[in-house]
């Protein structure tokens, strides 16, 4: 009776999204344990019908690479976490932050390790380094903002006596050092 229930939920629920056939019967193929906690997390992230072929795709390649089940995975700390600390809109964000770091753990390493490079470099407000989404490519954006030129002199001033560990940052993105 509960497969019943759940695959209904998960029809009208994916009717609402309009998530396309091929991603509804790969999530109706699923046990039925999968199936229910994944229409869970879905539906208290609030995913979009590209998120949730996402995180289809995510989850299966992660259960496939560790032998695990997706209701294993989506209980982990990791994930759980992720998506308590943020507020409503930006939890299907968490999420699949969370799940992809899963999937791809040397990249969330190396983007971890980044950033707290870029942390302890202490840049004064006004200035924000981007690394690229997902470090796919060897591009650091840096971004000032100002609203005079004495601010803006102080910004350069910061970046100019920090030049040699941005210098080490952006040879890591390209592969160097």
């Amino acid at each position: 009776m509960a497969d019943l229930n759940t695959g209904a939920a998960i029809r009208a629920w994916a009717g609402q999204l309009r998530l396309p056939d091929i991603h509804l019967a790969r999530w109706l193929e699923m046990n039925e344990r999968d199936r229910a906690a994944l229409l869970a997390i879905a539906r208290a992230v609030r995913l979009s019908t590209g998120a949730m072929v996402t995180a289809l795709t995510t989850l299966e390649e992660i259960c496939v690479r560790e032998s695990c089940s997706i209701e294993s995975v989506l209980a982990r700390g990791e994930i759980t976490r992720a998506v308590r600390r943020q507020p409503g809109p930006a939890r299907a964000g968490a999420f699949l932050a969370a799940i992809k770091s899963i999937r791809y753990p040397r990249l969330a390493e190396a983007t971890r390790r980044l950033d707290a490079e870029l942390a302890a470099l202490d840049l004064p407000r006004g200035i924000s380094i981007v690394l690229p989404k997902d470090l796919a490519s060897a591009e650091l954006r840096i971004e000032l903002q100002a609203s005079d030129g004495a601010i803006l002199r102080r910004l350069i001033e910061a970046l100019s006596t920090r030049t040699d560990q941005l210098a080490q940052v952006a040879d890591r993105l390209s592969g160097g050092k």
